[in-house]
């Protein structure tokens, strides 16, 4: 704790000392000394490679194990160093040309700089090119390595009669292995993917098939798809980032439930209530399978619309 505490006031230490000095070359930038213009630039751009770097890493994390001796808070530190020396380094060198464009559109006081009104007109950086695009890449993959790009979700049905005709057959064989009705199934896969209007897929464009919401943590060897998605924390819904298991069919998403459901010793007691599909579905909240506070009573309502 001592040592966590120590690391935590010096990187309080380290921003003072970069925002006071960063202060102090806007003052002599604004009494026209172009050397600390041109300074004040490169650091503005070295805390904006940082922030960029540190928005990368927080996205890699959600994807790291969590008991790894390399994902603790003092390697963090560290690796949080590097990455501010990195960022100091590619801002000195020229790396983004975003100090270039701050001192054109900053210097309209400084003589020998062209005035920022005639270089822009609505107020925004739209002068970053193709190539300063093609330096942040490289900015990535420098510090970070290939980094796992988001998933997103999309239609995977043209409606609902869609999604139920195609998933219905492949839900018997399932429900069977559990005792439970098919259409319970379905039911649930239409309220975890808005029936079929919502499914999770890869950066490459193709459909994971995660019919369940089942996550993709440390135990899950296949593809994995980050998204954005909703979690509820004391009632509460809030935005989050998550892994998500991909498979290569339907059937495999539904294989995996079952195995999921068999072999996590909290919900066995549901599967004990899988002849009474709303009892079934109320013990799999209570034992965590889902945040949503409401998500048994949404199951049931859709399946009591199915046919």
């Amino acid at each position: 704790m001592e040592q966590t505490l120590s690391l935590n006031q010096l990187e309080q230490s380290r921003n003072v000392h970069d925002l006071k000095g960063l202060d102090n070359l806007r003052r002599a930038a604004q009494a026209g000394d172009k050397g600390a213009l041109e300074e004040a630039a490169k650091q503005f751009e070295a805390i904006f490679v940082r922030m960029m770097l540190k928005s990368m890493r927080d996205a890699q994390d959600v994807l790291a194990d969590e008991d790894s001796p390399f994902n603790s808070q003092q390697v963090k530190f560290y690796r949080d160093m590097h990455d501010q020396q990195l960022a100091t380094d590619l801002a000195s060198g020229g790396s983004l040309g975003l100090a270039d464009l701050i001192v054109k559109q900053l210097g309209q006081n400084v003589e020998g700089y062209t005035p920022a009104s005639v270089l822009r007109s609505d107020g925004n950086l739209s002068d970053i090119n193709r190539s300063q695009i093609k330096a942040l890449d490289s900015i990535q993959a420098r510090a970070l390595g290939p980094l796992n790009q988001p998933g997103n979700k999309q239609p995977a049905f043209a409606d609902a009669k869609d999604f139920i005709a195609a998933l219905l057959p492949q839900a018997e064989q399932a429900a069977a292995q559990l005792g439970l009705d098919p259409r319970a199934l379905v039911a649930q896969a239409a309220v975890e993917t808005g029936w079929g209007q919502q499914m999770i897929h890869l950066p490459s464009g193709q459909n994971s098939h995660n019919l369940f919401g089942i996550k993709a943590d440390k135990r899950w060897q296949g593809d994995k798809a980050l998204v954005n998605t909703l979690e509820y924390q004391q009632g509460m819904a809030k935005p989050q980032k998550a892994a998500f298991r991909a498979y290569d069919s339907f059937a495999d998403s539904m294989q995996d439930y079952v195995d999921f459901i068999r072999d996590n010793p909290r919900y066995q007691h549901a599967i004990g209530q899988s002849g009474d599909s709303r009892r079934y579905f109320q013990e799999l909240q209570k034992a965590g399978y889902a945040t949503d506070p409401n998500y048994s009573d949404k199951i049931m309502q859709v399946m009591e619309r199915l046919p």
